[in-house]
């Protein structure tokens, strides 16, 4: 990898648009990790907005069409909202801790302690929606049912 190091006439250029500028971060940062870092930032803002949009236009449509499965695709769309805005949400913060760090090992630390947790909440969140796809699932099949056996009901 490349060690990130601006030239002399790139330092008053980098001071205004690039946050892992060396004035903030007082060692050298590797050119990958601060890409990845910005990266990061960056889809996850543009994912987030992206969905929001999405979430937003859809369930206007769903909503005006079938009753119990809006209630059940409102939920999960709050849910996925829920859940977007806290992965963006721990993405900036860990962005900011990353700008604060002082040691190549200290940023390595924090990168590793920021794995686990994202692991550990990717895990809780899939968890998540997989029992509210379910629940969804068998509240939108219930009506269905319910009017199925009224019509085969046998003629008394």
């Amino acid at each position: 990898g490349h060690i990130f190091s601006p030239t002399a006439k790139d330092d008053d250029a980098m001071a205004t648009t690039d946050p892992f500028s060396a004035s903030v971060i007082p060692f050298e940062v590797p050119e990958q990790m601060r890409a990845f870092a910005e990266k990061g930032v960056s889809q996850a803002r543009d994912n987030y907005a992206k969905f929001k949009d999405a979430a937003e236009t859809h369930n206007g449509t769903i909503e005006a069409v079938f009753t119990t499965a809006s209630k059940g695709a409102s939920e999960y769309s709050a849910k996925l909202m829920e859940i977007m805005k806290a992965n963006t949400t721990a993405t900036l913060d860990f962005a900011q801790e990353l700008i604060g760090v002082k040691t190549p090992s200290e940023a390595m630390e924090l990168w590793t302690s920021r794995a686990k947790k994202q692991y550990e909440t990717f895990a809780a969140q899939a968890k998540e929606l997989a029992e509210l796809s379910q629940k969804v699932a068998t509240e939108t099949v219930e009506p269905i049912k319910t009017n199925a056996s009224k019509l085969f009901k046998p003629a008394a």
